[in-house]
């Protein structure tokens, strides 16, 4: 990147890194602090619950487990795909770009942060129906793959010029 001033789409993006990251934190902090002390299932709805999970995998809980995977291979493989999307994000094209990238980052450094602070990833969020749960997650999933759905749809749905900068913005990232 040249000397010159960040552009509006990764302004906008580091912004909503930022704002999915303090909020990540601040409801994980809340949920381990004060809300579940003692740890329970909460209902808030029919469905929809405050639980407190630990994720020692990656998403679903895939490759859960203690080892030395999980403590240090995960955050730094996570922090590597972190800087690579930070550095995608810089050459962002469009607010929509930018903005979901941030989602993206901002989500997954909440979850590294958990991981190097307490070994996993609070999930406290659970909603059900008709007997099925989806895993717990958090805000920082949910930026993830609120930010990785609105790349799809851009891409899948944009206008010509649009899809056109989503993949040379793609491209300028590798």
């Amino acid at each position: 990147m040249s000397k010159r001033a960040l552009g509006a789409p990764a302004r906008l993006g580091f912004l909503s890194a930022l704002a999915v990251l303090v909020l990540d934190q601040l409801t994980k902090w809340w949920i381990l602090t004060i809300v579940m002390q003692p740890p329970r299932v909460i209902e808030i709805t029919p469905f929809f619950n405050l639980v407190l999970g630990w994720n020692r995998g990656i998403s679903f809980g895939l490759f859960g487990g203690d080892g030395a995977l999980n403590a240090w291979v995960l955050p730094v493989l996570a922090a590597a795909i972190a800087m690579l999307v930070t550095y995608w994000l810089l050459r962002a094209g469009t607010p929509l770009i930018g903005l979901s990238l941030g989602l993206i980052i901002g989500g997954a450094i909440g979850n590294i942060l958990d991981r190097l602070r307490l070994g996993a990833v609070v999930d406290f969020l659970d909603f059900h129906a008709f007997g099925f749960h989806w895993p717990a997650f958090n805000v920082a999933d949910s930026g993830i793959t609120v930010g990785a759905a609105l790349m799809i749809m851009s891409s899948l749905f944009g206008d010509k010029e649009q899809r056109t900068r989503i993949k040379k913005s793609a491209e300028e990232g590798k």
